[in-house]
């Protein structure tokens, strides 16, 4: 019976424990809009989340290879690194999530790995090429989700400006179970694949695999347990997002979820890795301000870009202290 290799089963179960965090703080992303306006209720959203988050996680593995190739160099860092990077992602998130905060996960993975890859073997540890990406999920997220929550909801306004609002409201709660579904599947598509890239990447780094190739085995153990999780709910980040940062109504549900998920998408299949979290939220927002400035309500925004901000120092921070504390005792 082969020997079993007892820190690479605890740090991948991090990495499941992290990617059930993933699930359980990231399903008001696709579906705290679909709530807010009543199209669904919320368990009906969150199975519907879960199953279209699962399958999102299978329809590809471009962003996994990015986490797992790109953001730190794999032949300088160990399994420590990947753990001390999963330990961070939990405790912040986890915290955020008890706050009602919504945070982002893919912004707590890369900056995990970053502290811990800095504790490991400093700041060579880091890989350019994955970080230029980052950098460009950051623009995606915010300008093209903010931008085209604007302009759809604009077009909507236009094309439907003489239509009778009981029809509108009957027409759109259709279509936003539609933008919810394709919301949850970019959801999956994107930040489920986060954690396939980290799980694979810790093979890799045991031994396990010669060189980064998800197996198919990785993708549905991830997927299963990101759906697991997202199934446990999110509700007080649900409520921030589905009704404090502004009111909404179905038409508007729908266009700031076309386009978030057009947003991910996009990223997605270009392999960048960027926040589900960041892009509805500004795609929100974006709706939002259609109607005038002050509909949104600009104190939860600056709390929800606080939260975004602090997410990278405080996950860098605990990752680099769990990675350099190990280091120190071994």
């Amino acid at each position: 019976m082969p020997e079993i290799d007892l820190g690479l089963v605890v740090v991948l179960l991090l990495i499941l424990g992290a990617e059930f965090v993933n699930g359980w703080t990231d399903a008001p992303n696709a579906i705290a809009t679909v709530v807010s306006t009543r199209s669904l209720k919320p368990m009906q959203a969150v199975v519907m989340a879960s199953i279209l988050n699962l399958l999102g996680v299978l329809s590809g593995t471009a962003v996994a290879a990015t986490i797992g190739k790109d953001i730190v160099d794999a032949s300088v860092i160990d399994l420590t690194t990947v753990g001390g990077a999963m330990v961070g992602i939990i405790v912040w998130s986890s915290l955020a999530a008890r706050w009602g905060i919504p945070t982002s996960e893919s912004h707590a993975l890369v900056a995990g790995l970053a502290g811990a890859g800095f504790a490991t073997a400093g700041p060579e540890s880091l890989v350019a090429t994955g970080w230029v990406k980052v950098g460009t999920g950051l623009i995606f997220s915010t300008l093209l989700g903010f931008g085209g929550g604007f302009l759809i909801m604009a077009l909507v306004y236009r094309i439907f400006r003489h239509a009778v609002p009981g029809r509108v409201r009957g027409l759109f709660r259709g279509l936003q179970i539609l933008s919810s579904s394709f919301m949850a599947f970019s959801h999956g598509s994107n930040d489920g694949q986060k954690f396939m890239g980290a799980f694979t990447l810790a093979l890799v780094l045991a031994g396990v695999l010669p060189e980064f190739a998800v197996p198919f085995w990785v993708m549905l153990l991830c997927a299963g347990v990101m759906a697991l999780g997202t199934v446990t709910g999110g509700w007080r980040i649900m409520r921030t997002l589905g009704s404090k940062i502004t009111k909404l109504e179905t038409h508007q549900g729908f266009a700031a979820e076309t386009a978030a998920a057009c947003t991910i998408e996009l990223a997605t299949r270009l392999g960048i890795p960027l926040s589900t979290t960041h892009t509805i939220s500004t795609a929100i927002m974006g709706v939002g301000s259609t109607r005038r400035v002050s509909a949104v309500h600009w104190g939860v925004t600056a709390e929800i870009v606080t939260a975004w901000v602090l997410t990278f120092p405080v996950c860098a921070g605990i990752s680099w202290l769990v990675v350099a504390t190990i280091r120190a005792l071994s």
